[in-house]
């Protein structure tokens, strides 16, 4: 993984904790859904990365 895949990914998943985090502070639920959405994207892109990375060594 490269590391500018690496800080985007990083980014993503921080900008999704922090709309959860207002979300729920807000009572805005469908914030904090996408908060959630933007967590696990970051996750599965990172999950793939690693996949990726896996099979090149």
């Amino acid at each position: 993984m490269s590391a500018t895949d690496k800080i985007k990914n990083t980014a993503e998943d921080l900008a999704g904790h922090a709309k959860e985090a207002v979300g729920s502070a807000t009572g805005n639920d469908r914030l904090e859904a996408e908060g959630r959405a933007d967590q696990t994207k970051a996750d599965l892109k990172k999950a793939g990365e690693n996949v990726k990375d896996a099979l090149t060594d």
